[in-house]
């Protein structure tokens, strides 16, 4: 009985001090995925597109700015950003034209040019990821079209098709995009802008239509529409890496545009092959796996669990910066300069939907990079006596980075002006919208639930763009008091006054006598929206006003903004360009969401406001746009289409092994900048996350204890039966 019993003793000690030097138990990541150049982070929320002519969101670009190649990008360490060629050799200046077709200065006032044309060359010998929409038979064929069931009973996601194949991109693929942009089976929430400025683009959406209606009589409804059948006035092939782009009028922010996923590249065989039906009934769709000739491509999309992007073995060989500004070099960001890029072979996005828990793994090491929740600000960073932001001596002690800058974002309330209570031009409406702009305390939230990261908002322009006041000029006067040297917002006591006026005194609609009760869509997924939401109501409730709060996912909440469907909803814009009016274009009644798909969410419309936004939109930045921008957030501070929130400052942490990380509000693709010192992460997360295995020993010992006990007793009763035994055979 002894043997055993030690050897057990043994065993289990030698497996105790095998763990403790083996990897820790606690890695949320497979064994296969920790080595090498991994970076891992995590997603909240399913991207609901990543088609490039669909895709607008802050989430989805996380993954196509990393996959799709447009014409140009911003420069990763350069202040103020700057536009730099990306699958384009130079940014393209454009040729300004009158009416007759002569050309113009490029100074030239916006009223006198009548056409603006970019011709944009593109980097030869680029090619596209492995894909089997390339692959070909050995004919030459395209290999995998026109699949039927049969073809298909073994493909559950893209990466089950055996063979793939790539090509050169070509001018004509960008041509294929901008012609996406118009067709019918698809939602691109900048169709309606660019229908202003694009020639014949209007014209050609109905051609689309009329196209589309006549496969679908000719009984092949939902079959391929070969955009390259259908050309497109204002955009022309010139050879096969030179395109132009005509446009009506005089636009300089359209360089900007060139800088975003819609107008990358896609190949028609990739239109083809995702058009199958049998490949759509699958969700083998360009929305799920997108194609591109960036440096990465996705290769796992199962958004109940994980996304990876890993390198794109056909990456056409960009280096990193050689220049940057001012203490970039001291920073040690151009340590890196003129090496290929990209540094990270794989990109690990784990779904976590909850603050806290990614938070942990965070310090733990698992995850390369993190913001900051309401809820670990006191344990991240300590505010200076002289009010400076420094990091809490545990972050100091395990090597964090801390990245601070104001974002050029906005968050905020809008209210549906479609809506019958909340809408509309009646004064009612009106006071109605500006009580609830005064009752709710953004002061209050930016320090609650922000810790004081945010700036609160007197208009849709943040800091940092162009048309932004500071001080007493910037003030919204609906909703302040300029008191002291700085804004004071109105009292509730205003509010209800104007609530009153509204014909709601006490919250209660004079009209029926029945209590005011608001609605509110948004997002919500933890104790974080619930408390932000439970705040809300009481600021409502200080009018007297119930609030619904009706929370949902991202992507349903899209859905009923698309409708219209929502009463108040909260949302926010990052900048897609650092231009105003890529913020003053979201109130613009022709870029109406339920009318036009546009991104005008609230359906707001102002005669006098639009009418000022066409002369604004076309000018170059002066004391006269200065004066026209004014006037249109004077016009907007006026009718409330949204409760102007704050413009948030983002507050990152990376731990020490991520290198070249620069905060960059306006660039997406930033990923492929990044590097990582791989084997400091394995040896600082082994550290942190070392095995405790003393109250292992004691279970041991303790397992060990009662066995000799139990041993012992065994023995005491094998004896003194075996005494018994003798006694009896004497």
């Amino acid at each position: 009985m002894r043997r055993p019993l030690t050897r057990f003793i043994v065993l289990i000690w030698i497996a105790c001090l095998a763990a403790a030097c083996s990897e820790p138990w606690n890695d949320p990541h497979a064994p296969a995925s920790t080595g090498g150049q991994t970076l891992y982070s995590g997603f909240a929320e399913r991207p609901k597109h990543l088609d490039p002519v669909q895709s607008y969101s802050s989430n989805e670009i996380t993954f196509t700015a990393q996959v799709y190649t447009p014409p140009l990008q911003y420069h990763y360490l350069d202040r103020p950003f700057r536009l730099i060629p990306f699958a384009a050799t130079k940014v393209p200046e454009p040729v300004l034209l009158d009416a007759r077709g002569v050309a113009l200065p490029a100074d030239a006032d916006a009223g006198k040019v009548a056409f603006s044309v970019y011709e944009v060359r593109i980097r030869p010998g680029m090619r596209y990821q492995p894909h089997p929409a390339f692959a070909n038979d050995e004919r030459g064929a395209p290999r995998y079209v026109e699949l039927d069931d049969r073809a298909l009973a073994e493909i559950h996601e893209l990466r089950d098709f055996s063979h793939t194949g790539t090509r050169e991109v070509l001018a004509a693929d960008f041509v294929y995009q901008i012609k996406r942009l118009a067709h019918p089976r698809l939602h691109s929430p900048i169709l309606g802008l660019m229908k202003d400025y694009i020639v014949g683009l209007d014209d050609y959406t109905k051609r689309l239509k009329q196209a589309d209606d006549a496969l679908a009589n000719s009984g092949r409804k939902g079959a391929w529409l070969d955009l390259r059948q259908h050309p497109l006035e204002g955009v022309e092939i010139v050879d096969d890496h030179t395109f132009r782009v005509r446009l009506k009028g005089k636009y300089p922010q359209f360089v900007y545009w060139l800088a975003m996923p819609f107008f990358a590249p896609i190949p028609h065989e990739a239109d083809r092959f995702y058009t199958q039906p049998g490949l759509i009934a699958r969700n083998i769709t360009l929305d799920w796996y997108p194609v591109g000739a960036g440096p990465y491509m996705l290769t796992i999309n199962d958004p109940n669990r994980q996304m990876v992007l890993e390198r794109n073995p056909n990456f056409f060989g960009e280096t990193y910066p050689r220049t940057g500004e001012a203490g970039d070099a001291a920073e040690g960001l151009l340590r890196d300069a003129g090496l290929p890029l990209p540094f990270i072979d794989r990109a690990v996005f784990a779904l976590e939907k909850e603050g806290i828990p990614y938070w942990n793994k965070f310090l733990q090491g698992y995850y390369d990079m993190s913001g900051i929740a309401a809820d670990a600000f006191d344990q991240a960073v300590q505010i200076g006596g002289s009010g400076q932001v420094m990091l809490t001596d545990e972050m100091r002690e395990k090597g964090i980075q801390l990245k601070t800058a104001v974002a050029p974002s906005t968050m905020y309330m809008g209210f549906n002006m479609l809506d019958a209570v909340v809408g509309g031009e009646s004064e009612r409406a009106r006071k109605l919208r500006l009580a609830i702009a005064i009752a709710i305390d953004y002061e209050e939230f930016v320090a609650i639930f922000a810790n004081g990261r945010g700036v609160p908002a007197h208009g849709p322009i943040p800091p940092g763009i162009y048309g932004y006041r500071n001080g007493e000029a910037g003030v919204n006067r609906y909703v302040y008091d300029w008191v002291d040297g700085a804004p004071r917002r109105k009292s509730i006591e205003t509010a209800r006054k104007l609530l009153a006026e509204a014909g709601y005194p006490g919250g209660v609609d004079s009209a029926t006598g029945a209590p005011l009760v608001l609605y509110l869509d948004g997002t919500a997924r933890g104790p974080d929206d619930k408390n932000r939401l439970d705040w809300l109501r009481k600021q409502f409730a200080r009018l007297d006003v119930s609030l619904v709060v009706r929370a949902t996912d991202y992507n349903r909440f899209q859905e009923k903004i698309r409708k219209g469907n929502a009463q108040i909803f909260y949302w926010g814009w990052n900048a897609d360009y650092p231009d105003p009016e890529n913020f003053l274009f979201l109130l613009h009644g022709a870029q109406g969401k339920v009318k036009t798909q546009g991104e005008n969410a609230s359906n707001y419309t102002n005669a006098e406001y639009d009418a000022l936004f066409e002369r604004m939109k076309n000018m170059d930045n002066g004391p006269e746009r200065q004066a026209i921008i004014d006037r249109m957030q004077e016009i907007l501070r006026r009718d409330v289409p949204w409760i102007w929130g704050m413009h948030p400052k983002e507050y990152g942490l990376a731990h020490a092994w991520v290198h070249n990380r620069k905060p960059n509000q306006i660039a997406n693709n930033l990923l492929k900048y990044q590097r990582i010192d791989s084997a400091s992460r394995t040896t600082l997360r082994a550290r942190w996350n070392r095995p405790v295995l003393w109250p292992l020993g004691l279970v041991v010992v303790f397992a060990a204890a009662l066995s000799f006990v139990a041993w012992s007793a065994w023995l005491r009763r094998e004896r003194r039966t075996a005494g018994l035994a003798l006694a009896q055979e004497r």
